[in-house]
C-alpha cells in the first residue's frame, strides 16, 4: 500500500466538528486521523457566545481545550497539513495532503467550513468578525441598543432588519447602491424608524477592527457601531464535490439527519452543511457524524461475518 497509513476514519478540519466527531470515535476505539491546516473562520472574532460553559471565551481558547481532550485518546492522530485531493478505492477512501503526504480510511467526514467571500470594501476583511457581524445569536447581545446598520438589499434587507430590530432602535440598511426593496416594504421600515442609505460605500473606518463611521464614496459619512453583513461563500474544500457529494442550491453540501452525505462512507458537518454558523451547532453536527460513522462500522463488520 505505498507508503499509505490507513484509519477507519480520516476528519478532514480540526475545529469544533471535527473534533467533536472525532471524540465520539475516539471514544468508540476507532482509528481517527484528523487533518487540519488550522486556518478557522472565526480566527479574528474577539469572544464566542450563546454556547453554554463556554460563553465569552475566546474561539481559540474553546477549541484548544478540546483539541486537548480529544488526543487524549491514544486511537486519534492529528496533523497540521491541507488536504488537497481524495480519491475512492477499494476498500474506502484515498487522501493525499499538501505536504505529499497520503491517507487512507474506511470513512470520511468533511469539517471544512466555508470561505466567505468578502466585498472589496476598504476596512470591511479587517472588521469582519469583530464589529461586522453575521449572526445576532453569536454577537447581538454585545452591540444592543448601539448604531447599528445591516448591509444588504431587496427581502434579505427587510427580513434581517426586522431580526435585528430585535437587538437595537437604532437601526439603518446600506444598500450600497440603488435599492431593491418594494414600496410596501419602505413603508412598513419606515413605520418601524428603519432609514434606507443607497449610497456607495467607499470605505469602513475603524481601530482595530471597530468601526466608527462608514465613509461613501460621494464624500458623506454616517457613524456606526455595527454592521450585520450577509456574504456570499464557497465551500472550503473542493474535495467532497470531487468525490461526488451533492450541494444543496444554497451551496451547502446535502446531508442526512445524520449528517451523511449523498456519497456512501461520506460524512459532513459544521457550517459546510448548514446556515447554522454557531460553536454549539458545529459541536452537535460533529458528535453526530462521528456516532453515525461508527455506527456503519459496525453495521458492516456485522453483515461481513
Amino acid at each position: 500500500m505505498e507508503n499509505k497509513k490507513f484509519f477507519d476514519v480520516i476528519i478532514i478540519g480540526g475545529s469544533y466538528a471535527g473534533l467533536s466527531a472525532a471524540m465520539a470515535l475516539g471514544r468508540s476505539l476507532r482509528n481517527v486521523l484528523i487533518i487540519d491546516a488550522g486556518d478557522p473562520c472565526n480566527k479574528q472574532t474577539p469572544k464566542s457566545h450563546n454556547f453554554i460553559t463556554q460563553d465569552g471565551e475566546t474561539p481559540a481558547a474553546i477549541s484548544d481545550k478540546a483539541k486537548v481532550q480529544v488526543l487524549k485518546y491514544p486511537t486519534i492522530q492529528f496533523i497540521n497539513d491541507f488536504a488537497v485531493s481524495g480519491s475512492k478505492t477499494k476498500v474506502g477512501f484515498e487522501i493525499s495532503t499538501k505536504s505529499g503526504e497520503k491517507f487512507e480510511g474506511k470513512k470520511i467526514i468533511f469539517a471544512t467550513g466555508i470561505k466567505d467571500i468578502l466585498p472589496k470594501i476598504d476596512g470591511f476583511a479587517e472588521c469582519w468578525g469583530i464589529s461586522v457581524i453575521h449572526c445576532p445569536y453569536c454577537h447581538g447581545y454585545e452591540v444592543r441598543r448601539v448604531k447599528t446598520g445591516i448591509l444588504a438589499n431587496g427581502d434579505d434587507a427587510f427580513e434581517t432588519a426586522k431580526l435585528i430590530s430585535n437587538w437595537t432602535n437604532h437601526l439603518t440598511i446600506f444598500t450600497n447602491g440603488k435599492s431593491e426593496l418594494t414600496q410596501n416594504q419602505m413603508e412598513e421600515l419606515g413605520n418601524k424608524n428603519i432609514s434606507v442609505n443607497e449610497l456607495l460605500i467607499g470605505e469602513i473606518e475603524h481601530t482595530e477592527g471597530y468601526i466608527s463611521r462608514l465613509n461613501f464614496k460621494n464624500g458623506d459619512s454616517a457613524t456606526l457601531n455595527a454592521l450585520y453583513a450577509r456574504v456570499p461563500f464557497i465551500q472550503k474544500s473542493k474535495i467532497p464535490q470531487e468525490l461526488g457529494c451533492e450541494v444543496t442550491e444554497q451551496g451547502y453540501l446535502k446531508v442526512d439527519m445524520f449528517q451523511k452525505t449523498t456519497i456512501s462512507g461520506v460524512y459532513a458537518c459544521g457550517d459546510n452543511t448548514t446556515f447554522m454558523r454557531s460553536v454549539a451547532q458545529a459541536i452537535y453536527a460533529g458528535g453526530v457524524s462521528g456516532s453515525a460513522v461508527n455506527m456503519e462500522l459496525i453495521q458492516e463488520k456485522w453483515s461481513n461475518l
